[in-house]
């Protein structure tokens, strides 16, 4: 009893310690009490540095976090400066319009008069300037922590076209997709989520192509965003998502540049944080999830041919081994009859029924795969492979299981892999179970109904708004030209219809009525 009174009274001093309130205050004049509290709201980091540089009559501090900032830049530009620096004003409003104004040689120089300003600065990287007798203080930036290089998209293959992959670094992405779209119309709108982490997050749009709703339901759902800590941009996906129950991603991420300018072209628009190579993409519809940049690096013949691949590895990844389950338990007269032979001949001696066969196999190819994506990339696709080979072979040899179940299961794996989207392969590995339970419990009957479901589920999902099966449904036909087909470039000359663009036209004349 008395250990818990004093669990109780600690949390409660630490909670009344940590309060907001106690650090929400004004700049005060007296230099020596804003750098107390700005140590006792920060708790003596080993890592601040306070350097006090004299003014003519007046003292000067220089704050800055070790490590966060560009030293050779802060020693050029601030301290330097702040020496050479002569004046005979006593005045320190007057000292620090002049530092301010003349002095300085940083481009982003901005004025703070709390000590909230003052703490998160510095805990961005920035520089801060506190003049003795100002109530005010200078923030500059100076942000120079060591980043990760620009390289190739790892999860994003790209056979032809850009190289370059976004990094965790806020304004080197801003900058590369500025580099795709040299529109001035290209918006970026600033927000922090994160009420200890206070990360940066820009959301991104072309003005005058998206439509205006888009960016307000996007802004309202941003300014929504409670919570402690955003990591990664997956934390922001989930907040923001129309159904956390749907299995379907309503939001895209990307590490390709290019992959965000074309869609920001199209009239979507794209979120990005700090700290994260992952850019959000919304809306999205089921038919853009199949969809891939490299489909317009090629001819259009060979862009048709792989999106036609691509929707065939669809219907493989999520159909094939609820169709086996349910013709070989339910249906064997569907089956040719050698075909039927060989399937029973292969099924003999197998203990478990076709359900029980197929369910093991898949959860073991889940398993390698969770076990490839966590080991090194070389070993990874070694033990995928290595593993699936002996495994298949072993259950095989042991008669657990049918060579024609480890082949069902071997193309319902190709085919997923053949899914441009990680995201959106995982959905279609969920309901590739759902369709097997529903094949072994009724059939094709089963599986006829299961897939009414997803139907029903798909034309009343939406992103930020759109609906999610367009548009299919609800039809756009002329978008049909770059759905599953994709149409000569010089031929596409309009932005799709079910975004509502305000700005239709995307290449020659356009036709605005289609």
């Amino acid at each position: 009893m008395r250990l818990g009174a004093i669990f109780k009274k600690k949390n409660k001093q630490k909670s009344k310690d940590s309060g907001q309130e106690n650090f929400t205050v004004d700049i005060e004049k007296n230099l020596d009490k804003n750098l107390a509290n700005l140590r006792k709201m920060l708790e003596e980091p080993n890592d601040l540095v306070v350097r006090e540089v004299p003014i003519g009559n007046t003292r000067s501090a220089v704050v800055y976090i070790e490590g966060m900032i560009d030293k050779a830049f802060v020693h050029k530009n601030i301290l330097n400066k702040l020496q050479e620096y002569q004046t005979d004003a006593d005045d320190s409003r007057k000292i620090l319009e002049e530092i301010f104004e003349e002095t300085i040689t940083v481009a982003d120089v901005q004025k703070g008069k709390t000590l909230d300003d003052a703490a998160n600065a510095l805990l961005s990287g920035s520089t801060v300037v506190y003049i003795d007798g100002a109530r005010q203080v200078l923030i500059m930036g100076t942000r120079g922590w060591e980043t990760r290089a620009i390289e190739k998209p790892t999860t994003e293959s790209a056979l032809r076209g850009p190289k370059e992959g976004f990094v965790e670094s806020l304004r080197t992405n801003m900058t590369l997709v500025r580099r795709q779209i040299r529109d001035p119309n290209l918006r970026f709108k600033t927000y922090y989520v994160g009420r200890r982490s206070k990360k940066k997050l820009v959301l991104s749009y072309v003005d005058g192509v998206i439509h205006p709703d888009i960016v307000k339901e996007l802004h309202r759902r941003l300014q929504s965003i409670d919570m402690d800590f955003a990591p990664e941009s997956g934390y922001i996906e989930q907040w923001i998502e129309d159904s956390f129950l749907s299995p379907f991603p309503q939001i895209s991420n990307t590490e390709r540049p290019d992959k965000v300018a074309a869609a920001l072209l199209q009239g979507k628009a794209a979120i990005i944080l700090d700290g994260t190579p992952f850019v959000l993409l919304a809306p999205v519809t089921l038919g853009s999830t199949l969809q891939s940049p490299d489909d317009y690096y090629e001819r259009w013949t060979i862009g048709t041919l792989l999106r036609t691949l691509r929707y065939g590895a669809a219907f493989i990844a999520i159909f094939l081994p609820g169709l086996y389950i349910a013709l070989a338990s339910y249906h064997p007269g569907m089956i040719p009859s050698d075909l039927a032979f060989s399937i029973g001949a292969s099924r003999q001696g197998v203990p478990f029924p076709a359900f029980i066969e197929a369910l093991l196999m898949s959860l073991t190819m889940e398993l390698l795969r969770e076990a490839g994506a966590r080991l090194p990339r070389n070993i990874g696709q070694t033990i995928g492979i290595v593993g699936g080979l002996v495994i298949g072979e072993a259950a095989v040899t042991a008669g657990i299981v049918s060579p024609i179940m480890v082949i069902v299961v071997a193309l319902n794996a190709i085919a997923s892999f053949a899914i441009p989207e990680y995201s959106v392969a995982i959905s279609f590995r969920i309901l590739l179970f759902g369709f097997m339970i529903a094949a072994a419990f009724l059939g094709l009957y089963g599986i006829i109904l299961a897939y009414i479901m997803v139907n029903i589920h798909i034309v009343n999902l939406k992103s930020v708004g759109v609906p999610y099966s367009a548009p299919f449904a609800p039809s756009f036909f002329r978008d049909w030209t770059d759905l599953v087909l994709r149409l000569p470039v010089p031929l596409l000359t309009t932005r799709p219809k079910y975004l509502q663009t305000n700005d239709r036209t995307r290449t020659g004349k356009g036709d605005t009525d289609a």
